[in-house]
């Protein structure tokens, strides 16, 4: 197949995206998205960031010293400083803070706790002023998982569940290797769409019945597998922010902490044993996605013909959910497969793409600030209120109005996340590839994937959020 018809088949994928899947800000309703419409034309915005990619690829071409390129992802410095009290503070206040969650999300009037507590230890109902509202969608979703990424990933350490199942007995039954981390892959797909189709950002008691049955799924599968097999490998939750922890800079390796690139870690794909686990790094970029483009106005005008034809919404948004990851995983493996094709290469398609995944996590997070970012400095007093007070936030619970450039902020963040993408991918091609010509092949149709890729996210972030239709 020509690099024109790989061309043309990239882009009858991501219309099929466009017009077949959607997500929206999980946290709607009161909880709503701050994007904002661009002056610039969108055209303009999706040509340039895609040239931008394009461009990008072919300067990282000129650069095959293999020497220099392994340099670069080898750079380490070691930090010395006691990490036990900080271990030991980081599972207490992950412990308080699920605690917290519960607490206020039962505690409120009409929920299961009003009944036996007193009028003085209930907390508001109101999403911006409820402490487990704003604490799991702008503090950790948003703001936490920023960290893992610009960062290192301390999720093992606060990790309320991890910890508990420590202390819990394990039957360690033997995990059917047969189901491999497929697991991970179903339940973060069905995570974000219980979290785009229920009102869990404005009904504090739905929150907390959500937190504590997913309390409850996770120490008995700790419990009954072990709890390294499941936090490793089916638990959803753990695996995303291991997988953005690779992208950070900050990282621990034998009881210190060390320092390194930026994205230097992706060019390892060691973690990556199983055809399940490229399959969860594309549904994390996926998820992300999906998560974002059911609030643009873009999604409505798809969406709103089909409703109306008589496609029930309830069937819409999961069908949607379904056939966008169908088409990101089809459209990557069909880079692996054109691109094993265009090196002459030995190695099978499911070889190459693993090798290739973990450069897929730097567009995932380069989205995910983008879509998130506003959303987390907007929401922040109500944030920094409700800790202060739990049982009483001040009120009102203002948030923050962002200026109109900074949507050219999102913008550049998912440029940045294409970019490193793009050098990750030609460190990996250099690696995996004896001859030259070989390694800068190979990246063809991986890099028309991601150009792809990158005009899908800029046609999202470049739309105002709107209501989700339809729910």
């Amino acid at each position: 197949m020509s690099p024109r018809r790989i061309a043309l088949l990239g882009v009858a994928c991501v219309a099929a995206s466009v017009a077949l899947v959607g997500t929206a800000l999980a946290h709607g309703g009161s909880l709503g998205g701050t994007r904002q419409n661009l002056s610039v034309p969108r055209w303009l915005v999706l040509m340039t960031g895609g040239g931008a990619v394009g461009v990008s690829f072919i300067l990282a071409s000129f650069v095959t010293d293999r020497a220099f390129v392994a340099s670069l992802h080898d750079v380490r410095r070691s930090v010395s400083f006691p990490t036990r009290p900080l271990v030991l503070a980081g599972r207490t206040l992950g412990v308080l803070g699920l605690v917290a969650v519960l607490y206020t999300g039962f505690a409120v009037e009409g929920g299961p706790l009003a009944g036996v507590l007193p009028p003085a230890l209930l907390v508001p109902t109101e999403p911006l002023r409820n402490l487990a509202v704003v604490l799991v969608w702008a503090g950790w979703w948003a703001g936490f998982t920023m960290t893992t990424y610009l960062l290192g990933n301390t999720w093992p350490v606060l990790n309320p569940w991890r910890t508990a199942a420590r202390a819990l007995p394990s039957l360690d039954r033997h995990y059917p290797e047969s189901l491999g981390s497929w697991p991970s892959v179903v339940f973060l797909l069905a995570f974000v769409w219980v979290e785009v189709v229920s009102p869990l950002a404005d009904e504090p008691v739905q929150l907390a019945t959500v937190v504590a049955a997913y309390t409850a799924v996770t120490l008995v599968g700790a419990a009954v597998f072990g709890e390294e097999t499941w936090f490793g490998t089916v638990d959803p939750i753990s695996r995303v922010f291991a997988a953005y922890g690779r992208v950070a800079p900050l990282y621990a390796e034998d009881g210190r902490v060390r320092a390194r690139l930026p994205g230097a870690a992706l060019s390892d794909a060691s973690w990556l044993t199983r055809r399940g686990d490229v399959a969860f790094v594309v549904a994390l970029l996926w998820a992300t996605t999906y998560d974002g483009f059911v609030a643009t106005p873009t999604w409505r005008a798809v969406v709103t013909p089909l409703v109306e034809a008589g496609l029930p919404a309830p069937v819409l948004y999961p069908l949607a959910l379904a056939v966008g990851f169908g088409v990101f995983y089809g459209a990557y493996r069909l880079a692996a497969k054109y691109g094993r094709r265009y090196a002459d290469s030995l190695l099978t398609t499911d070889e190459l793409a693993r090798r290739f995944a973990p450069s897929l996590l730097a567009i995932a997070a380069g989205y995910h600030v983008a879509h998130y970012l506003g959303y987390f400095l907007s929401l922040s007093p109500s944030l920094f209120g409700a800790l202060s007070n739990p049982l009483s936030p001040p009120a009102p619970a203002l948030a923050l109005v962002l200026p109109a450039w900074f949507g050219g902020v999102g913008l550049a963040f998912v440029l940045l996340g294409h970019v490193l993408a793009i050098w990750v991918a030609h460190t990996t091609a250099f690696d995996v590839f004896p001859s030259r010509l070989q390694a800068i092949r190979s990246q063809y149709p991986l890099t028309a994937v991601m150009i792809l890729y990158t005009m899908t996210s800029l046609l999202i972030v470049s739309q105002p959020a709107v209501e989700v239709p339809y729910l």
